[in-house]
């Protein structure tokens, strides 16, 4: 049966039914090569069998002529000459008249070679009767007598014409088969990838959230189309990166922007001489530095995501670059009235991009001194107690290795943490405070391009100001020991 949406014409022209079509082929091909081999030896050996008794017959016979004379073989000849016997005698004269036996060879076969041969033959007392085939050979009887003994092959020849069309049926049977498996194999193949076309069209058409159905088979197409809808995940996921950071560009860049315009031209209207030109200029840079910073940022995600990061990799101490990083934050902290906690024993070492790595150490530091400062103003001395500490950890799991970094600060929801790793989302809503909402979204990518994963969680649940521990997982395949 074809195919939903094909016809049988269109069915017999996918690639699936021509694969079919040629493994039957080259199966039936084979299989009759191997049949006739086999068949051709058996003859071989059946023949052989039927011309050593002929032989040794023929052996048997001269001994008996050479023993008791031609009277005595006449005899032999004619006590061994039964009519349905399947083992032949024919004794003639020098003249060629008929002395005994039990079977007439045609004329043709006078000049029979002293090795034998296959003829056709009629039986003595057979009138009417079709020829008969039969393996032959002649005796050395002397020079006044002719004798040829033979075997009847006739039952052999009809069972081998019975195997063979046999064995013909048999092929055209396999073959038929192997066509209808293969009309049927084409219409499961054809109608999944139907499905994969539809879905494709369907995504197309703007439809992103389409996803290829699965059988869970755990055959290579479900392998494909997961692959597929992971790919499909991805490119949504990218796509609505995209549509959100076209939400927040335009405040999140155009305030900025807006800000710096209007700084300078508060600077060009300014009366106050070089001084207020000098401040208006600083604060310019400011903002200017600002916006460089985003846009560094924006750039570097986007060379993650491109997964240009391959010739930058190199072998080293995943602990001790933390610590590097950590340790150099520590003033900043001590600023803030924090301090910083580093737990990280010596290893391992990896095979990673030690900048990137660096980089997403420094973002989640620097993001946990920003919010720790603020946990720590919100709840007063105790809050400062509670607040202070910013846990910075290397640690191995079972499968990999973690680099961890929690602060004291008020945490991020359960609801809202899938989205504080997008790019451009700040939880603050009024974003009235110095960030671009990237700070997160770079140490994913970071994770992505490693093969790693990045989750958030509290720090010290149950708190009033839980903190947010934000764990980095790597895993042990980037081990360089």
């Amino acid at each position: 049966m074809p195919a939903p949406g094909r016809g049988l014409a269109q069915l017999l022209g996918t690639t699936t039914f021509r694969l079919a079509s040629a493994i039957v082929a080259l199966f039936v091909v084979a299989a009759a090569a191997i049949v006739w081999l086999l068949h051709a030896e058996t003859n071989a050996v059946l023949t052989e069998q039927v011309v050593a008794g002929l032989r040794s017959e023929a052996r048997a016979l001269e001994l008996v002529t050479r023993d008791g004379g031609g009277r005595v073989l006449d005899a032999a000849i004619a006590g061994r000459s039964h009519h349905d016997a399947i083992q032949l005698y024919e004794l003639t004269d020098a003249e060629g008249r008929r002395i005994a036996g039990n079977f007439e060879l045609p004329p043709e076969s006078a000049a029979l070679p002293p090795e034998g041969g296959v003829v056709r033959y009629r039986r003595a007392s057979a009138q009417g009767e079709r020829p008969r085939l039969a393996v032959v050979l002649t005796a050395d009887v002397g020079p006044e007598r002719r004798l040829v003994v033979g075997r009847d092959i006739e039952d052999q020849r009809g069972y081998a014409e019975r195997v063979r069309r046999l064995f013909l049926l048999g092929f055209g049977g396999l073959a038929l088969v192997g066509l209808a498996g293969g009309l049927l194999m084409s219409r499961v193949v054809v109608r999944r990838i139907d499905q994969i076309s539809a879905a494709a069209r369907s995504i197309m058409a703007g439809d992103l959230s389409r996803r290829i159905e699965t059988t869970d088979s755990g055959d290579e197409i479900d392998d494909l189309a997961a692959n597929l809808n992971s790919m499909l995940d991805r490119i949504e996921q990218l796509m609505g990166g995209l549509r959100e950071v076209s939400d927040n560009i335009a405040h999140d860049l155009k305030t900025p922007l807006t800000r710096l315009r209007a700084r300078a031209e508060a600077a060009l209207r300014g009366d106050g001489g070089a001084g207020s030109h000098r401040e208006g200029l600083e604060r310019i840079i400011e903002e200017a530095d600002e916006l460089i910073k985003t846009f560094n940022a924006l750039l570097l995600i986007a060379r993650l995501e491109a997964g240009a990061v391959e010739e930058n990799m190199e072998t080293f101490d995943l602990s001790d670059g933390v610590r590097d990083v950590a340790e150099l934050y520590e003033p900043v902290a001590e600023e803030h009235g924090l301090s910083i906690a580093i737990t990280a024993a010596g290893g391992p070492r990896l095979r990673a991009n030690r900048q990137l790595i660096g980089q997403a150490v420094a973002n989640l530091i620097d993001n946990a001194i920003k919010y720790g400062a603020r946990g720590r103003q919100a709840g007063g001395l105790a809050g400062a107690a509670a607040g202070s500490p910013i846990d910075v950890g290397v640690t191995r799991s079972a499968d990999g290795v973690e680099i961890s970094v929690a602060d004291r600060g008020p945490g991020i929801a359960a609801a809202d943490r899938e989205r504080a790793l997008k790019r451009f989302v700040r939880l603050e809503r009024s974003r009235t405070r110095p960030g671009t909402g990237l700070g997160l979204s770079l140490v994913a990518a970071v994770a992505r391009i490693h093969n790693g994963k990045i989750r958030l969680e509290d720090a010290a649940a149950g708190q009033p100001s839980p903190g947010l521990k934000v764990v980095v997982w790597l895993p042990d395949r980037l081990y360089a020991e």
